[in-house]
């Protein structure tokens, strides 16, 4: 595993003790010899960063550092121009499903990680296109799922759903979730889904929202498979129904009859650093607490 030495830091915007957090981090860094480039647009305000170059494009930086909690992550991967460098989660959220460390074990646990004594754990992303009268409006990536559903009003919705062009059924339900592993243990997994291993990264799961037939159960298909979703809106007498597309959690595009929503797994991965102790099934009983 090589060194890292060019970082981008960024945080999650307005938490309790931004300052002290990212003070702590950049001493770290500096101690290490690191070159580091920060978020302008999160990091500008804090004191002892007024040092550090801002983040752009022309910055070639080899870890990306991110604190904040696994929102913090998703918005980082979504701004990401460059997938094959790796991030590193600080936990400063809840959850902190997605995060490596916690501010109080990085004095002793991130040296070791940047001077090379972790793993590399990649992770495969949804690729998302949206698709109306035969021309795509919407082009993006979920690392953990891509959500159609019914927006304002509380209506069922009609989603004709095919996997490599053979029809798979039409769920009458509040929506869908295409999840990657990764997101397995997201929505999908408040919705009734699987659990999948991460390292299992050739799957899809598919987990209707509040399906209305009992035998619409979630599915887990291959990771080489193209999902295609034909929304059906019915005209209402009083009320037109809101159908949006979610990526993530944190973006959404608003639907109309007739679109068409692409999903498959990318040809790029993101990729986290990680300590080599670490494995998904402490992660499972450690964040989600599971099987208590």
């Amino acid at each position: 595993m090589r060194r890292f030495t060019k970082i981008g830091l960024t945080v999650k915007s307005g938490f309790d003790h931004k300052d002290e957090a990212v003070a702590r981090i950049l001493k770290i860094l500096r101690s290490l010899k690191c070159k580091v480039a920060v978020d302008p647009t999160r990091i500008h305000d804090v004191p002892c960063a007024r040092e550090c170059e801002p983040m752009d494009p022309k910055h070639t930086i080899d870890l990306m550092l991110v604190i904040g909690g696994d929102g913090t992550v998703l918005r980082a991967i979504r701004e990401m121009k460059d997938f094959s460098v790796p991030i590193l989660s600080v936990n400063r959220g809840t959850l902190g499903f997605l995060a490596e460390i916690e501010l109080d074990e990085a004095n002793h646990i991130l040296p070791a990680l940047l001077n090379g004594e972790g793993m590399i754990d990649e992770r495969g992303l949804l690729k998302v296109e949206a698709v109306r009268k035969r021309k795509t409006f919407f082009a993006g990536h979920a690392l953990n799922e891509a959500v159609i559903a019914q927006g304002t009003i509380a209506r069922l919705i009609d989603l004709e759903t095919a996997v490599n062009g053979e029809a798979l059924t039409t769920y009458r339900s509040d929506g869908l979730i295409v999840a990657t592993p990764t997101g397995s243990t997201a929505y999908s997994l408040a919705a009734g889904g699987p659990i999948v291993h991460p390292a299992f990264d050739s799957a899809i799961i598919l987990t209707p929202i509040n399906p209305y037939s009992f035998s619409q159960k979630p599915v887990v298909i291959s990771g080489k498979s193209k999902v295609d979703v034909g929304v059906h809106m019915k005209v209402r007498k009083f009320a037109d129904v809101d159908v949006n597309l979610t990526i993530d959690g944190q973006m959404y595009v608003p639907l109309q009859d007739r679109d068409h929503v692409h999903c498959s797994m990318a040809k790029d991965t993101v990729k986290f650093l990680r300590r080599k102790q670490d494995t998904f099934l402490s992660t499972l009983r450690t964040k989600l607490r599971w099987g208590e």
